[in-house]
């Protein structure tokens, strides 16, 4: 029966041919994110108890981060940007108020993110069929992940939601969905990783600074090459924090951190759009 009705729709033929190409297709590339996930949190394992950091490494650490760091551009908002963004916002703070528990994350497919790193500055609980769908529309209740940090007593507590969009994605297609001018989308680029196989070098440092990731000053593929990385343009795809429980100013919404290595761990890899 079902060979017979797709004969008589070549339409529906179509369409089931393409959603079993984005199953199949999705779960090699998850199969290739779980992959970098478990490499990332076995070297994080390994590192030994912190050390002081002298500040002119921390420093010089923070200025290498920037250097991987691709901003959408600045731009003068209008009222009716300002409308649409605390309408968003506004929206997202009501979904998000059940999740104030982790549990109930948990229970919804919300999945934290290297649960072995105890001293991560945010984490993320990430659901990756909300990552995939968000590749191909936008659905501001429903976020690819939710943000917490811990408080005093080690709670996690609920400070937003990240949304995610294909490295494809144009300017005007970030905007449509998040007005550029109120919030800024970012992504992460010109990696220099540790080559397969090679996951103790994810620890490696030189002048006190990591050789890899989103702190090394290693931005291009040649500098890669010459400490033996495997060079990646484009890690991850466009992303924006709505820190919509930090209160009702823009600024405090709109305004992302990135900080190290395990801010945005995990969400969008090359290859998963």
């Amino acid at each position: 029966m079902l060979i017979n009705s797709l004969h008589q729709s070549p339409q529906r033929c179509v369409r089931l041919r393409y959603a079993v190409g984005l199953v199949a297709g999705a779960a090699a590339l998850l199969a290739l994110a779980a992959r970098l996930a478990g490499a990332q949190e076995h070297a994080h394992a390994a590192e030994a108890p912190a050390s002081p950091t002298h500040p002119h490494t921390a420093s010089a650490a923070s200025a290498n981060a920037a250097l991987h760091m691709e901003m959408t551009p600045a731009l003068r908002p209008t009222a009716a940007d300002s409308l649409r963004a605390a309408k968003i916002a506004a929206a997202l703070r009501v979904a998000l108020a059940k999740y104030t528990d982790t549990t109930a994350a948990v229970a919804d497919g919300y999945h934290m993110f290297l649960p072995g790193v105890k001293t991560q500055k945010v984490y993320h609980f990430t659901n990756n069929w909300r990552a995939m769908q968000e590749a191909v529309r936008f659905e501001p209740t429903r976020p690819t992940s939710l943000l917490y940090r811990k408080d005093s007593t080690g709670t996690l507590v609920l400070i937003g939601a990240m949304y995610t969009a294909p490295k494809r994605f144009s300017y005007e297609r970030l905007d449509a969905r998040v007005p550029l001018s109120i919030a800024r989308w970012h992504k992460h680029v010109n990696w220099c990783l540790p080559k397969r196989g090679e996951i103790a070098r994810w620890t490696e440092q030189r002048d006190g600074v990591p050789v890899f990731g989103p702190e090394s000053p290693v931005v291009t593929k040649e500098g890669c090459d010459a400490v033996g990385g495997r060079f990646m343009p484009t890690v991850f795809g466009w992303m924006l924090h709505a820190n919509v429980f930090a209160g009702d100013d823009p600024a405090s919404i709109w305004g992302d951190e990135h900080a190290g290595p395990d801010m945005h761990a995990g969400m969008k890899m090359d290859g998963l759009e």
